[in-house]
């Protein structure tokens, strides 16, 4: 006989957890059950990324990006304190090099605001030096609230608090097949089977696959852009004081070579974005035939590629190639060199794309009957995740009406 719950949650990275914590607290009741296929909570992006608790100033306001990472971005904060989990506020620069970028700046300054993105300000190349005396750039945005925190932590938080309210988590458990019937839906896994009435599957990388094996057909699927990142030696880390990032490209969900102060004092340097050859391949050799034959036979990647060869030539080329990599660090901090850069970590994220080649830049929930899939979660995801949670929640008690 198949274990029974109420709702089941597929993935227990900081999303899903978030999601079954925000049900879990709107129904004390409802068993809630979370699978993961791997050995441990918040194993793939959880645990991979920059560590940023981010602002807001990116987004399009009125986006769902922009009003979750401003909410979740204060809650991030008010938990983490609440439960001792280590916080640097050590504040942000976004630099301008040239004239050509002033507009870009300008335009994320607008965002800013319009997002409501606490103590923004536009500072000249005088107030950049005595923030970052090694920095430079013509005009910049500073954000002086910017946070960096470890996620992990975060996830194994979450996972805690869940299990204290009867929550059951259950890792090395990949869940193989989605059943759907009337009564509810069946998760078969190489141990065991399970019995939901409703599903919400947060499955970051494997996104498009538990869909799609729930019976939905989708116009897009997740690609896999392996950021790959350098480390500052210890003797050069006094270089950042905080965080040092670029304008970004308005045509690309990615926010280009930046410097990061993460919460364990290390500064990291990167990342690269490159298209991964599998789901969860973190090093260069890492190959997936499955994985690859998926990715070649859909036609939103030939079209992506056809869009935007020239940048993914750019970033593989300087994957390869240190002395590159070094020189796109130098246009923000020019006293780096070579041999204060060590390799790095890496972190896979996964992206949807459409099957027009375009990128999908907002977080994007798709419902099958008694399934709810978040198909797109991208950065800043982490930053929102207990915002996203609430919006997970929403959509199952409005669609689900449990």
């Amino acid at each position: 006989m198949a274990s029974s719950y109420d709702i089941g949650i597929l993935g227990a990275g900081i999303v899903g957890l978030a999601a079954a914590t925000a049900l879990k607290k709107r129904r004390p009741g409802i068993r809630v059950l979370v699978l993961e296929k791997e050995s441990r909570v918040g194993f793939h992006q959880t645990s991979h990324n920059s560590g940023v608790i981010h602002s807001g100033v990116y987004y399009r306001p009125g986006s769902l990006k922009a009003s979750l990472c401003v909410q979740g971005g204060r809650a991030l904060l008010s938990f983490c304190r609440e439960n001792g989990i280590p916080i640097e506020r050590c504040g942000k620069v976004i630099v301008a090099l040239s004239p050509d970028e002033l507009p870009r700046l300008e335009e994320l300054y607008r965002r800013g605001t319009a997002n409501g993105v606490e103590g923004l300000s536009r500072i000249g190349p005088e107030r950049l030096r005595e923030i970052e005396p090694q920095a430079r750039g013509i005009q910049a945005l500073h954000l002086p609230s910017v946070s960096v925190v470890d996620y992990l932590q975060v996830a194994q938080a979450f996972a805690a608090h869940l299990q204290k309210q009867g929550a059951s988590i259950r890792t090395s458990t990949p869940v193989r097949r989605i059943t759907m019937d009337p009564e509810g839906v069946l998760l078969n896994t190489p141990s065991e089977e399970f019995r939901v009435r409703y599903l919400v599957s947060c499955a970051g990388l494997q996104a498009d696959r538990m869909a799609t094996g729930s019976g939905l057909v989708l116009p897009l699927q997740i690609l896999p852009f392996r950021g790959e990142y350098f480390e500052l030696i210890p003797e050069k880390r006094s270089l950042v004081r905080g965080l040092i990032y670029p304008v970004p490209d308005p045509h690309l969900p990615f926010l280009g070579v930046h410097l990061s102060r993460r919460v364990d004092g290390r500064v990291e340097a990167g990342p690269n974005a490159v298209l991964a050859f599998k789901r969860e391949g973190y090093v260069k050799t890492d190959v997936n035939l499955r994985d690859l034959r998926q990715m070649l036979s859909f036609p939103g990647f030939w079209k992506m590629g056809r869009r935007y060869w020239r940048t993914g030539l750019e970033e593989m080329f300087r994957s390869f190639n240190k002395a590159a990599f070094v020189r796109s660090i130098q246009r923000l901090v020019p006293a780096i060199q070579g041999s204060d850069l060590k390799p790095g970590g890496s972190g896979v994220r996964a992206q949807a794309v459409n099957d027009r080649g375009e990128l999908l830049d907002d977080f994007h929930l798709v419902q099958n009957g008694r399934c709810l899939h978040v198909c797109n979660a991208p950065s800043p995801a982490a930053t929102a995740s207990l915002a996203i949670g609430e919006t997970i929640a929403d959509a199952a008690t409005r669609q689900f009406r449990f």
